[in-house]
């Protein structure tokens, strides 16, 4: 005989799409482009229900650096089935503005 309550808990897996979505309202503070946009984001590991963000700033001497990728955490934790979320920024490949989207060239006036 099955029970049909099942004490096992559904997670609902949460996307890279969501992810990234989720990511283009963090900002840098001192440019008014998201860190999406910026081109910022490298990579996102999902397992289960952990995110992984590899992130970069746009300069290795950024004092913003600990507070954005603070708000890059909270920011996925604020998502569906995530229940623990890592951010490592890292320095290779250096950002340069060609990784910005069309949209942020646009908006900080270099297209």
């Amino acid at each position: 005989m099955t029970n049909e309550h099942s004490t096992k808990e559904t997670h609902t897996q949460v996307t890279e799409s969501q992810v990234y979505e989720a990511l283009k309202h963090v900002y840098d503070p001192e440019i008014p482009v998201s860190i999406v946009d910026l081109g910022l984001v490298y990579d996102v590991k999902i397992i289960d229900d952990w995110v992984g963000v590899k992130m970069t700033l746009t300069t290795p001497g950024c004092g913003m650096g600990q507070a954005i990728a603070d708000r890059v955490r909270e920011r996925v934790l604020t998502l569906p089935g995530v229940h623990e979320a890592d951010v490592r920024l890292v320095w290779e490949p250096a950002w340069n503005p060609s990784m910005m989207s069309d949209e942020a060239k646009k908006k900080l006036g270099m297209s």
